[in-house]
């Protein structure tokens, strides 16, 4: 029998995005707590929202930096985008 996954809490707020050639202000939802990430493997899944624009460019950069409300900064790395929508899919680390 398979054991249900326990189910994250959503952390959502607006930050700061940095990938080349491009810094600004986004919305962002994580799956988790920022504050429980550490230094390792260890990674944690979101989105950032934008403008379709700006979430296919951080897209195609592959790596950037967000800059949560609390100040404290993570590496993403960019997942997934949809041609056309505001939503762009990454995973954070320290």
């Amino acid at each position: 029998m398979a054991r249900p996954r326990k189910q994250l809490p959503a952390y959502q707020g607006a930050g700061e995005l940095r990938y080349r050639g491009f810094k600004g202000e986004v919305d962002y939802e994580i799956a988790g707590e920022p504050a429980s990430l550490r230094a390792g493997p260890s990674r944690l899944r979101g989105s950032l929202i934008s403008t379709p624009e700006v979430a296919s460019e951080a897209f195609q950069a592959l790596e950037g930096e967000l800059t949560l409300d609390t100040g404290k900064t993570f590496r993403i790395t960019m997942l997934g985008h949809s041609v056309g929508s505001n939503d762009a899919y990454s995973e954070m680390r320290l």
